[in-house]
């Protein structure tokens, strides 16, 4: 810097310190040049937070959008070209469902209940989802193109422009003041070595009106670019009318597709399920035949006609391997109760006047349900209360 242009960054300092410090006058602008701006100040800082709320609208999640951001610039500075999107959590949803779908759909299917349809309809969903995901990557890209690129380039090209001009016209004003203080003095005798000329005075507020109009100009164009900056907020909204128009439509038929799917479920015959004893496995195994072709004496009386017996077997040294038989005697063949009853499964010690107390696999008589922890019986010529978790009803009340 020369001499010259040191000396006038001196210049202008001092008339700021003595404006701010010493109430020295500056020179006013008028009331329309200030208003507008207040309105530049304005729309730079709405350009920052519209670019950085949009950014967020599109991806929500603060952690996935640094990891991606980290991402990306290692990939610059190895020289990949390659660009990692932002896990949607649509995908991310719908993967998990098509995961687990598959799962289900594998295998054969049971005679007493298809596990596929539930799998399947996790797939149908997961896939739904995955397709949303695709839509919000499209709005991603339109809105990133037809929004945030024309708003990213508003703020650091026009709004910078004109900020840049507004600092020019400040130091410019800064300059003329101050030449224009140091005149009156001088031409007042108390500062004969600080003389300035009248073409250095007209000087500096030829460049100060200069500055003005320039920056005024520069405002006033940004401020009446008003219709193109609502159509980018038409872009905006429309492809976010397009994003959800799309995802509902996704949605819809969707919906459709899983309403076919209970209608289908709820209309099919249940099956009912008995699980197989592990005692019949036994018998079969040591009998040497199959579960399938157990005799029919066998398969027709029920487990309360069987006793208990004992097997001798080479795997153990004690021999004695319980398994259920059936009781040949007619003496073991019992007649189904009539009136209500139940059999203990436990033993029941009575803590409590009025409780019934009896040893497992009594028979009790049921004469009343209290509510549904409790019934009233009788056994053995006593009556009281019993728990309903200690019995298993043979035949229940009316």
């Amino acid at each position: 810097m020369s001499l010259a242009g040191l000396k006038k960054q001196l210049n202008k300092a001092n008339q700021s310190i003595r404006e701010k410090i010493g109430g020295a006058e500056a020179t006013k602008l008028d009331d329309d040049f200030l208003e507008m701006e207040k309105k530049i100040d304005t729309m730079d800082e709405l350009s920052i937070e519209l670019i950085t709320k949009t950014k967020e609208y599109l991806q929500p999640n603060p952690a996935s959008r640094a990891r991606l951001a980290a991402q990306n610039q290692f990939s610059k500075i190895r020289g990949q070209a390659r660009t990692t999107q932002y896990p949607q959590p649509e995908g991310t949803l719908g993967d998990c469902m098509m995961k687990y779908g598959r799962e289900l759909s594998e295998g054969s299917v049971s005679s007493e209940y298809d596990w596929r349809n539930y799998g399947e309809a996790l797939s149908e969903m997961g896939e739904t989802l995955k397709q949303m995901a695709e839509v919000k990557y499209n709005l991603d890209a339109t809105v990133k193109q037809n929004y945030l690129d024309p708003l990213q380039q508003l703020h650091e090209k026009d709004i910078k422009e004109v900020l840049h001009h507004r600092k020019k016209l400040q130091g410019r004003r800064l300059d003329y003041d101050c030449k224009k203080r140091q005149k009156e003095k001088g031409s007042g005798g108390m500062q004969p070595g600080s003389k300035v000329s009248d073409d250095d005075l007209r000087s500096a507020m030829e460049k100060f009106e200069e500055s003005k109009e320039l920056a005024e100009n520069g405002m006033y164009n940004l401020l009446e670019s008003d219709v193109e900056q609502i159509s980018q907020l038409q872009t905006l909204a429309n492809s976010m009318l397009e994003y959800h128009q799309q995802s509902t439509e996704l949605m819809e038929q969707l919906c459709s597709k899983l309403q076919s799917r209970v209608d289908d479920a709820s209309s099919r015959p249940r099956a009912h399920h008995h699980p197989k004893k592990v005692t019949e496995d036994l018998l079969d195994h040591y009998n040497g035949t199959d579960s399938t072709d157990a005799p029919p004496a066998y398969a027709s009386i029920s487990a309360k006609e069987r006793t208990t017996w004992y097997v001798e077997t080479d795997e153990t040294e004690s021999g004695d391997l319980l398994v259920d038989t059936i009781a040949d005697s007619p003496s073991h063949q019992h007649q189904p109760p009539q009136q209500p009853c139940c059999k203990a499964l436990y033993d029941f010690d009575p803590e409590n006047e009025g409780e019934l107390g009896f040893q497992e696999g009594d028979l009790i008589t049921l004469t009343n349900r209290i509510d549904e922890n409790w019934f009233e019986g009788t056994v053995k010529g006593q009556s009281g209360f019993f728990p309903v978790n200690y019995v298993e009803v043979v035949v229940p009340l009316l």
